[in-house]
């Protein structure tokens, strides 16, 4: 998009593990972390060229969880208005 004219905001990254979100900026290689392909290493570089920004957010506040999760109706509901989902009649 930049060698068409446009300037982009960084994209958001929301993520509720911390230790994703530790690994995401701090090229650490530990006895946990030796199991990570290099090529998913690629996440760095578009954070560190600021294409991306992660951020930590609770998770009983994550609305990504109605995509990953059987969530109840209240739940449901607030998500589904933050997310601007609706449904189609």
């Amino acid at each position: 998009m930049g060698e068409l004219g446009y300037s982009l905001k960084p994209i958001p990254i929301y993520g509720n593990n911390q230790g994703s979100i530790f690994i995401a900026f701090k090229p650490v290689t530990e006895r946990h972390s030796k199991h990570i392909d290099i090529w998913y290493h690629y996440v760095r570089e578009v954070i560190s060229q600021k294409y991306a920004r992660v951020f930590f957010i609770n998770g009983d506040q994550n609305p990504t969880d109605m995509f990953t999760k059987n969530l109840g109706s209240v739940k449901f509901l607030k998500y589904q208005g933050e997310l601007g989902l609706e449904f189609l009649e």
